[in-house]
C-alpha cells in the first residue's frame, strides 16, 4: 500500500564497496512497525494486556492450514511468519546479485502482462529491452501498453469500489544469459525447473509457464520448436517459443516466463469461515492489504530470478575472484567444435 519507504542499510561484508567474503548483513527498517510494539510484544504482557487472539481463517491464505500444522491458537502467530513482507529482504539481497550478474552483461526485467481480464500486448521478441522496460517502470500498473495500463487502472479501481482483490500476470524477461545455464543430468540441476520453483515460492502464486508455455499443448511440432540458422556469429533464431531454455539449459535467447498471482486473499468485505476455537460459522478476520499488487510481485518475480541464476552461473563459470570468474567466461567456446 506504498506507505513504508524501505530502505536498506549493509551492516557488515562490504568494505569500500567491495564485498569482502563474510556474510552481507542488511538491515531495513518498517515505518509502521510502532503501530505494531503492543500486538507484537516479545515480552507476554500477562492476560490483562493481552490482544484478543485471532481466530477467524482467511480462506485462501496460510492461516488455517498453519494453525493447525503448527498447533497455534492464534492466528497471529501465522500471520507475520506466511506474511509477503518478507519479500521485502529478498529483494534487498538480489540487489547484490543483480550487480554481479550485470558484470557479465545479464540484464532481469518485468512487466505486469495481465490485471484480471486486461490482457497487454506481448513484448516483442525482437525488441531493444532497455527502452521497452524503461518505459514499463514509468507505468504506474509497469505496464507497457498504454491502452492495456488505462484498462487495467479502471479494474483495480472496480475492485476498491467492491471491497474485493484482483489477481494477474507479470513476465519476466532475462537477457545476456550465455548457453548451457543447468544441466539435464540431474532433475534439480534443471535451470526451468529451478526458476519455476523459484517463482512459485512467492506468495499468492499459482502457475509459471516459459515461452509460448501452455500454447504448446495445441499445437503441432513444426510451429512450436525454434528453428536455427547461420550467421556470422554462429547460429541464430528468428522465434523464442521455447523461452529461453532447452534440454533444462539456457540456449543463449531470452529466457522468458509469466507468472500468475491469484487475488489477495485479505478481502476488506470478507468471506464465509469457520472460528477455529468455537466451529461456528462467521466472517474471515479482515488485515491490512494491497487491492492489486502484481506490479509489486514482478519486482520480487525479478528477485527470484536473480537468487537463483547465481547458483548456475558460479557453478559453471566459478572462481575465486572477480578477474578469475572473467577468464572462465571468456574461455568458455561458443561451439563444441571451435
Amino acid at each position: 500500500m506504498q506507505i513504508e519507504a524501505d530502505h536498506a542499510r549493509i551492516l557488515s561484508g562490504v568494505r569500500y564497496g567491495l564485498t569482502l567474503g563474510s556474510p552481507i548483513a542488511l538491515f531495513i527498517e518498517n515505518r509502521d512497525w510502532e503501530n505494531w510494539r503492543e500486538k507484537m510484544a516479545i515480552e507476554d504482557p500477562g492476560v490483562a494486556g493481552r490482544i484478543e487472539k485471532l481466530t477467524d481463517p482467511r480462506p485462501g491464505h496460510a492461516d488455517f492450514a498453519g494453525s493447525i500444522k503448527y498447533h497455534q491458537d492464534d492466528i497471529r502467530n501465522i500471520i507475520e511468519r506466511s506474511s509477503a513482507r518478507e519479500t521485502t529482504m529478498r529483494v534487498a539481497l538480489a540487489a547484490i546479485c543483480r550487480k554481479f550478474l550485470s558484470e557479465f552483461g545479464i540484464r532481469v526485467y518485468s512487466h505486469v502482462v495481465k490485471i484480471g481480464g486486461v490482457e497487454a500486448f506481448a513484448f516483442p521478441h525482437d525488441a531493444n529491452a532497455s527502452e521497452y522496460f524503461a518505459r514499463v517502470e514509468e507505468s504506474p500498473v509497469r505496464c507497457g501498453d498504454k491502452l492495456a495500463e488505462q484498462r487495467m487502472m479502471e479494474i483495480i479501481d472496480r475492485a476498491v469500489e467492491t471491497k474485493d482483490t484482483i489477481g494477474g500476470v507479470f513476465e519476466v524477461v532475462v537477457e545476456g544469459l550465455p548457453v548451457g545455464l543447468g544441466s539435464f543430468v540431474h532433475y534439480d540441476r534443471r535451470l526451468d525447473g529451478i526458476l519455476a520453483q523459484a517463482m512459485l515460492s512467492i506468495h499468492a502464486m499459482k502457475g509459471v509457464e516459459f515461452g509460448m508455455g501452455f500454447e504448446v499443448a495445441n499445437v503441432f511440432g513444426s510451429q512450436v520448436h525454434d528453428r536455427m540458422y547461420p550467421d556470422a556469429s554462429g547460429i541464430t533464431r528468428r522465434t523464442n517459443a521455447a523461452g529461453g531454455t532447452e534440454g533444462g539449459m539456457s540456449n543463449g535467447e531470452r529466457l522468458v516466463m509469466r507468472v500468475a498471482m491469484k487475488p489477495l486473499s485479505s478481502l476488506m468485505q470478507p468471506l464465509e469461515s469457520v472460528n477455529l476455537k468455537t466451529g461456528e460459522a462467521v466472517s474471515a478476520l479482515k488485515e491490512r492489504s494491497d487491492v492489486c499488487a502484481v506490479p509489486a510481485a514482478g519486482i520480487v518475480g525479478e528477485a527470484m530470478a536473480l537468487l537463483v541464476l547465481m547458483n548456475p552461473f558460479l557453478e559453471k563459470f566459478g572462481g575465486d575472484s572477480m578477474t578469475e570468474i572473467r577468464a572462465h567466461v571468456d574461455a568458455t567456446p561458443r561451439s563444441p567444435w571451435r
